[in-house]
């Protein structure tokens, strides 16, 4: 059982591992397999007594699978989480794990569309059973939504003109591949700026494909109901929209960020944080795996 690194480098592996204080006979779920490298951490350090559950929508993930009484492999969306837990006969567990990143698999196959740098259709679905694509974010939705978008997700500054160079090249011929995209965006790019703009504006589309926060939200709220009292949340994200979900989460019990309190003034929150600020990987690492300069780890446990 070797750690597929062709298929992505996993980011924070001591860490992970570390954040959720492994009990060898516990139960444990890894949400986005990928590769599985944090998967394969994790079960070494289980005993035959110990069970890990994995998630992944990707049908490329299913290859790095292996075949143990101790181990499953569920193909779906972590927003289906407790449900399957519950198909699988688990009410509750000792420790999560979710990274939240797309893999390098899925940046490197350029038939996926999902990086900037290689032509190819536009695509970006981790889920290849769905029914929206890229290509029909760009081609068929009305500008509110690609304004929508390109605001909460991409956090583009200038997202109206972004949005009327889309609808006007749109009007002539359909935007087909990721260099017709990118086309577009170096029209409204800040220069020297070039390729953040573009990844901002990848970012933006591929969230709104996936329906990534809006999972991220579902995930969130069912891992307060299926881990145990002082079981461990370890989540690492890699642009701030989903590091501020995470955060606020955990820190005050909301996505907002505001803090409920019950009738005696005692704050109304599932999580307590095991450390206040995000672990960052190290210099040595980004050098090892440029993928993982953005990544923000944070680690939490369910209260009791």
């Amino acid at each position: 059982m070797t750690n597929n690194q062709e298929y992505h480098i996993p980011v924070m592996l001591q860490e992970c591992i570390d954040g959720l204080n492994i009990n060898p006979d516990g139960i444990y779920v890894d949400v986005t397999f990928g590769g599985g490298g944090h998967s394969r951490a994790i079960f070494e350090r289980l005993s035959s007594k110990g069970r890990l559950i994995a998630f992944d929508q990707d049908p490329d993930a299913r290859k790095n699978a292996w075949d143990a009484p101790n181990f499953d492999l569920v193909p779906a969306n972590f927003a289906f989480l407790a449900n399957h837990l519950r198909l699988l006969g688990i009410k509750q567990v000792d420790g999560l794990l979710a990274d939240l990143g797309v893999s390098s698999h899925q940046f490197d196959e350029d038939s996926r569309g999902f990086s900037i740098r290689s032509e190819a259709r536009l695509d970006m679905r981790m889920n290849q059973q769905s029914d929206l694509t890229a290509e029909k974010v760009v081609n068929t939705y009305e500008e509110k939504d690609l304004l929508r978008i390109f605001r909460a997700y991409g956090e583009i500054k200038n997202a109206y003109r972004l949005t009327q160079e889309i609808i006007a090249a749109r009007r002539g011929a359909k935007i087909k591949t990721t260099n017709d995209l990118n086309e577009i965006g170096v029209k409204c790019a800040p220069k020297h700026k070039e390729n953040r703009y573009l990844a901002q504006l990848f970012q933006a589309i591929r969230i709104e494909v996936n329906d990534e926060m809006d999972a991220l939200e579902k995930l969130l709220e069912q891992s307060a109901d299926v881990l145990k009292p002082t079981g461990r949340l370890v989540v690492m994200s890699y642009h701030s929209l989903e590091d501020r979900l995470v955060k606020n989460y955990t820190k005050r019990g909301s996505f907002t960020g505001e803090i409920e309190k019950d009738f005696f003034g005692n704050v109304l929150k599932p999580f307590t944080e095991v450390i206040r600020h995000p672990i960052v990987p190290s210099d040595e690492e980004i050098e090892r795996n440029s993928r993982a300069r953005s990544a923000k780890l944070r680690i939490a446990e369910r209260n009791g």
